[in-house]
């Protein structure tokens, strides 16, 4: 069905109910990827599991803090669970790659090019790249939500036409999962306004995210243009009759939209990297959520919050100071500052570098 697909795979699916791997659920999973990267489709695997690999193996001190408790399970782990994949890959005849990743990593368009040559390299040689935050030197202020986000940055940076989520659930629910009556939402669109009614506040048992998480990102790829499934990974054959238009499986679609260009892609998942925040006035709010093609003016800014550079990321505000968009500056503060009143000066922020929340699209 995709012939560029991004396939995440969540703690909870990997893990055994004493928090050590599932090497059967794992090597069921690689079988069924290792299919589809023969019949020519280019995978990327984003693995979550490592600190669920270190369970057993290594007992942190009682005096280590839970940032370093982290980083030991997640350094020590990672080095388990890709010998496992390795293994079972191998038996295959597929070469991996691994491949951690910081959210720094995204920082800049420069970064994001080089990491996508990266794996561009990776899929034009035939290896498949196996993702991972690299949890022993991410800085906490920056690390991703968990791989969710991660595998939705990934899948945008690579032009995926589809991302696979896998958990422990069949989808999202009208309800809560536990809730007998509760039945899954097969579709959701990407321009869903109020996604609080398709939302668990439920976490798994392993991973670092929940159902939020999963709706957040889902509807940033779809509304990037990409298809967006969420499944579960503890049935057998689950990628495969995903990946099979003509097979009808349990799970939430999200219906991918329009899409946007790929600098827009980048800025969409940039919220972290904003160097000031701006708060706007209504008149700019109502210009910047309609569905006309607008860029932000100097006329539309009450204030500034911080300084900032030409090229910089910044939040645009509204008058509750809640975040509605992210943009690329097109000069510095100070240039700001000076030509505040001049009604003729050019955008602050053009249009092709801003990205508005969907929520707030009208």
């Amino acid at each position: 069905m995709y012939d560029k697909v991004c396939i995440k795979i969540g703690s909870n699916v990997l893990a055994n109910s004493e928090g050590g791997l599932n090497k059967s659920r794992i090597n069921e999973l690689v079988t069924q990827i290792a299919r589809l990267h023969k019949s020519g489709k280019k995978v990327i695997l984003v693995s979550s599991g490592a600190v669920a690999s270190a369970r057993g193996l290594v007992v942190p001190d009682k005096k280590t803090d839970r940032v370093s408790q982290r980083q030991l399970l997640s350094s020590v782990g990672q080095v388990k669970l890709m010998n496992l994949y390795a293994q079972l890959f191998d038996l295959h005849d597929i070469s991996i790659a691994q491949v951690l990743v910081t959210k720094q990593d995204f920082s800049t368009r420069e970064h994001y090019l080089n990491m996508k040559n990266c794996v561009s390299a990776l899929w034009d040689n035939s290896v498949l790249p196996i993702v991972n935050e690299n949890d022993a030197v991410s800085v906490t202020a920056l690390m991703f939500t968990d791989n969710d986000e991660l595998s939705g940055m990934m899948a945008s940076m690579m032009g995926c036409e589809g991302l696979i989520i896998l958990s422990n659930v069949d989808g999202i629910y009208n309800g809560h999962p536990n809730d007998a009556s509760a039945q899954v939402i097969p579709q959701i669109e990407a321009d869903e306004k109020d996604l609080s009614k398709y939302i668990s506040t439920a976490k798994s048992d392993f991973g670092r995210g929940g159902m939020l998480t999963k709706c957040r990102v889902a509807q940033k790829s779809a509304m990037s243009g990409i298809n967006v499934h969420i499944a579960n990974g503890q049935h057998d054959g689950i990628l495969t009759q995903l990946m099979d238009a003509s097979q009808q499986v349990v799970h939430t679609h999200f219906r991918a939209g329009e899409g946007f260009p790929a600098v827009k892609q980048w800025i969409a998942y940039s919220e972290g990297f904003a160097k000031a925040s701006i708060i706007i006035n209504e008149g700019a709010f109502k210009a910047l959520c309609s569905k006309k093609a607008t860029s932000l003016l100097l006329a539309g800014v009450s204030r500034f919050i911080g300084s900032f550079e030409k090229g910089d990321l910044i939040k645009i505000l509204d008058e509750n100071q809640k975040t509605i968009c992210i943009g690329k500056a097109s000069y510095s503060s100070s240039k700001a500052n000076k030509h505040w009143h001049d009604d003729k000066y050019k955008p602050l922020v053009h249009y092709d570098y801003l990205y508005v929340f969907p929520e707030f699209l009208s």
